[in-house]
């Protein structure tokens, strides 16, 4: 399995323990954010979508334009857009970008978030309408003739687009969602699962299921999978878990004393119950799998993290790797200082680390 880094480009600095800085759409924050993460080596970055942000195709847009080699993945929600239409901004990225683009599809996420936007479709419809919407999706990009659609979410008819990715067949697909539902349009459409940072025993569990599902439709070799977590680095162990402190710390004051119990209240999907029942059993898992920001925040998000030196964080990606995980995503809570450490101290490692075991392997084999 190849490895692949993803990052992450938000319109201005800010994390669960850092105030936002700057502007709400910080140009230079977002240019210096997107060239650090490509000259680190990040393979992709992500551009998350909620009601209150900036828009993530316009921001991958902007972030295509300054930067040469760093993929885009564009979080987006079925349902606000024509899936047609969509299907057509996303080729145009790809064009743009000379064959940079991705979709991260984003399904269920916060009920409430979705509401604010008008979409009051129960869960498991949703993901109903999502498994449509991607059928439109790739018929839009590798059809070269009109076609028509008949199906339960979108009525089309003789539609014919000309502009087309550059990636062939289509833009990867990125997919992610922890319940029944999702894992069922996972197997029929994703190229990448995604997952959130959970214990092994737990990872593991997760890739065999999903697996299975996508062998019902001969996908389960073509399937990829992703963890997202947030490495907090020390140069020792103790400086690593010393700055895990200081960044609860930091969250708690930044939430204020009513913030966590508002966070905890809801519970936003699946994924978020599950790591927020992992939370409930240790603040650490599999020594250095840390939970309490995820606790702190009703895992609302990517929340959980991995803590140590850069050589034990490597050394903890790799048993995820081992697994069947080969996409990584990684957010910092200091994003531009951590993008750059990433870059200078995590990810050669873990190439290194990865590279000099799969040698191991073969010289055994042979």
């Amino acid at each position: 399995m190849s490895l692949e880094f993803i990052g992450f480009i938000g319109p201005q600095e800010s994390s669960e323990s850092l105030a936002p800085r700057g502007p709400n759409i910080d140009l230079g924050f977002i240019k210096a954010f997107a060239q650090t993460q490509e000259y680190g080596g990040f393979d992709k970055a992500l551009l998350a979508v909620s009601t209150a942000s900036a828009d993530s195709f316009a921001l991958a847009a902007y972030a295509a334009a300054v930067t040469e080699r760093l993929g885009l993945l564009v979080a987006h929600r079925p349902g606000f857009q024509a899936p047609t239409f969509a299907a057509r901004q996303f080729a145009t990225l790809d064009q743009l970008s000379r064959g940079r683009a991705a979709i991260n599809v984003i399904t269920g996420g916060d009920g409430g978030d979705l509401q604010r936007d008008g979409d009051f479709l129960p869960h498991d419809e949703r993901y109903a309408r999502s498994d449509e919407y991607l059928e439109v999706f790739k018929k839009v990009w590798t059809s070269d003739t009109p076609f028509d659609h008949q199906g339960r979410h979108y009525r089309i008819e003789d539609n014919h687009t000309q502009v087309k990715p550059v990636q062939s067949p289509h833009p990867p697909i990125y997919f992610s969602g922890a319940s029944d539902a999702a894992v069922q349009v996972a197997a029929r459409h994703a190229d990448v699962y995604m997952m959130w940072g959970e214990p092994l025993a737990q990872i593991r569990e997760r890739i065999a299921r999903v697996r299975s599902a996508a062998a019902a439709h001969g996908r389960d070799r073509h399937l990829r999978f992703s963890l997202s977590l947030r490495p907090i680095l020390g140069a020792t162990e103790e400086e690593a878990w010393a700055r895990a402190d200081r960044i609860l710390a930091d969250a708690k004051a930044l939430l204020g004393p009513d913030g966590a119990a508002k966070f905890r209240s809801h519970s936003a999907n699946v994924g978020s119950d599950r790591l927020v029942s992992i939370a409930r059993e240790s603040r650490v898992h599999d020594k250095r799998l840390w939970t309490e920001i995820a606790a702190l925040t009703g895992a609302a998000g990517n929340s959980t993290s991995l803590v140590g030196t850069p050589d034990q964080v490597a050394e903890a990606v790799a048993e995820y790797y081992e697994l069947g995980v080969s996409t990584f995503l990684f957010r910092g809570f200091e994003p531009l200082r951590d993008a750059a450490e990433y870059g200078q101290e995590l990810l050669p490692r873990i190439r290194a680390l990865v590279a000099a075991r799969k040698a191991a392997g073969l010289r055994k084999v042979g």
